[in-house]
């Protein structure tokens, strides 16, 4: 079942006055006004502010906001623009909107939302007098001292078919704060820019991304050195995957305070990627939210929330920014994945047609191997020494060399090898590509102790890499240290639990499982690896041996089937060979439990 999508956002809801009675008058002219105000005066504005219309309803319209103090602004905007231009219009034909306001929560259904926010954002509007806004307490703590508005308190509301009381702020503002000079949606009404950047900054040719100073949310001045320290870790964290560029705390601290465009921050930075979020104190408890916004399409790509205790601060901030990290890079890696792909074979560079091979290696099959080294070979002829092609090429070649035979065999790992060990010499400091080749050294190469040591210089190098602990994983599994594999698969499933290379530690887990004789678990193990790649063949054959040591023969029997319509010209001699490719000691336990299986006698 697919995970739900959720993210943090400022909800705005509007709604016209009276429509009903408007539109029995005059239904014609009113429907005409209605349009012309939305379209000259709410979505203009909305854009202004870097939010999106979500959708439009009958009289109303809900727009999100990647901030409070956008969204606010936007709605102070938007209702000082329709008072002057109501101020020449008859009373009994003026349009008038009241405006509820709140920052929560919000479950994401392709350009549609919904959820507890929105539904509190439009229980808000109705309680607002004409022309004018509520806002929820969350959206008060966010802007409060950020903007030319004063509140009144309105105590805990009732709200219809809201379970709890929601903290409620009537807004005012003075009109002189608020004129506005003809604005166009191209002229963003915003404080001027901390960096100048009158020539948009080239944008590296690798995903780069600024993690902006995290909104303090709790009235807590205390919180604020929390939500700085989990914004320098993030940062940090981030800085040790050398495929991304990551902009430094220095440059993304200017921001600190002020209501920003998220497309005039990457302009500034020169990024293409933006990660923003807030820190929320409750009691002894606390919440971190966070988002990554594509700037040039303005999409969320991803969007989380994490909570904790404050008894131990520190190691709070250590899993959070753990599993923030570990979410952006894959997330990171996809969204630069779909950009290529839209992009035509004319215009591509070395960095192009290495994140088009990507898919294909991560299929991990014999007939998929062969389109990635056709696309990695063009990489390398723009780029001889491009570290991480040379690593991914690797890969390739040993996904073709488990099922080998003769000459091609030995072609296959040579090639293999030769690649593994040009991109351990060219890039030995980088663990992207540092991990993959040390798989490859161990597993075509049969250095086992090399390619332990090199993977352990990769962890080294950078822990929050779930590639690294995911080789590591099945390396530490077939040299039957399994307590020490469990660990490491477990963690990268943590760090990058919808990463489309998952299948990998969890077959790390199934041989870890099988080496302590716990072959339910193993099968189990085995099985989420199919789940998630039903094309791997290392999956199946843990799931065989599981099963043959369970007496389960009929599964055993059907995922050899499964294997030959996998693996062209498969059968007990390719089973066998597959096994070889495992250090002697778990190869031999493996090919003995297939052995002593009837239906594989021919071994």
């Amino acid at each position: 079942m697919a995970r739900e999508q959720r993210r943090l956002a400022a909800i705005v809801a509007a709604d016209v006055v009276g429509y009903s009675r408007l539109m029995g008058r005059d239904e014609t002219g009113t429907l005409a006004r209605l349009r012309a105000h939305r379209k000259e005066r709410f979505e203009p504005t909305v854009v202004r502010h870097g939010g999106r219309l979500v959708k439009l309803t009958g009289d109303g319209a809900l727009a999100e906001f990647p901030s409070a103090v956008d969204a606010l602004s936007a709605a102070i905007e938007f209702q000082q623009a329709m008072a002057e231009a109501n101020r020449e219009q008859p009373e009994e034909t003026r349009i008038v909107f009241r405006i509820g306001l709140h920052l929560g929560d919000l479950i994401v259904d392709g350009d549609d939302l919904y959820g507890d926010g929105v539904n509190v954002a439009a229980r808000l509007e109705g309680e607002a007098p004409a022309g004018e806004i509520v806002i929820s307490g969350d959206v008060h703590n966010a802007v409060a001292g950020r903007l030319k508005a004063n509140f009144a308190d309105l105590g805990g509301l009732a709200l219809k078919n809201i379970e709890r009381p929601i903290q409620a702020f009537r807004v005012g503002w003075n009109a002189a704060d608020w004129q506005l000079s003809a604005p166009s949606p191209a002229a963003p009404s915003r404080v001027s820019r901390p960096l100048p950047a009158d020539v948009p900054l080239n944008l590296p040719d690798k995903p780069s991304v600024a993690v902006l100073p995290f909104q303090n949310m709790s009235g807590d001045p205390e919180q604020e050195y929390f939500a700085d320290g989990m914004v320098e870790d993030i940062i940090t964290a981030l800085s040790r995957f050398k495929e991304l560029v990551v902009i430094a705390r220095n440059s993304t601290f200017i921001y600190k305070g002020r209501a920003v465009d998220i497309a005039e921050v990457a302009r500034d930075l020169g990024v293409r990627y933006v990660l923003e979020g807030s820190v929320r104190k409750a009691g002894n408890r606390v919440r971190i939210t966070g988002q990554l916004i594509d700037a040039a399409t303005r999409a969320h790509l991803w969007a989380d929330r994490f909570d904790g205790a404050l008894e131990d601060v520190f190691d709070l901030q250590d899993r959070i920014t753990e599993s923030v990290v570990g979410a952006l890079q894959p997330t990171l890696r996809q969204a630069e994945i779909e950009r290529t792909r839209r992009k035509s074979p004319a215009s591509l560079d070395a960095y192009d047609y290495l994140l088009r091979a990507l898919p294909h290696i991560w299929a991990n099959t014999v007939t998929e191997a062969p389109k990635a080294l056709t696309l990695l070979e063009e990489a390398l002829r723009l780029d001889p020494d491009y570290a991480q092609v040379h690593s991914q090429m690797a890969l390739a070649y040993g996904q073709i060399f488990r099922s080998a035979i003769g000459d091609a065999r030995e072609t296959t790992r040579s090639l293999g090898l030769m690649h593994a060990r040009r991109a351990l010499a060219v890039g030995g400091d980088d663990s992207a590509v540092l991990a993959p080749a040390a798989y490859m050294v161990a597993i075509i190469g049969q250095d086992w102790a090399g390619g332990r040591a090199a993977l352990d210089k990769a962890v080294a190098l950078n822990s929050n890499s779930a590639a690294a602990l995911m080789f590591r994983s099945n390396v530490l599994a077939m040299l039957g240290e399994a307590q020490a594999a469990i660990a490491d698969a477990e963690k990268a499933l943590r760090l990058s639990p919808l990463d489309p290379t998952s299948f990998l530690p969890q077959v790390g887990m199934a041989i870890a499982k099988f080496s302590l004789g716990k072959n339910e678990e193993a099968a189990n193990w085995a099985r989420k690896a199919i789940e998630n790649n039903p094309r791997y063949p290392i999956s199946r054959i843990m799931l065989m041996a599981a099963e043959c040591r369970r007496g389960n023969r009929a599964e055993a029997k059907l995922q050899f089937r499964e294997l030959e319509a996998i693996i062209p010209g498969f059968g007990p001699t390719t089973l066998a060979r597959m096994c070889e490719v495992y250090p002697p000691e778990l190869g031999r336990v493996l090919l003995e439990t297939f052995r002593n299986d009837e239906f594989l006698t021919l071994l």
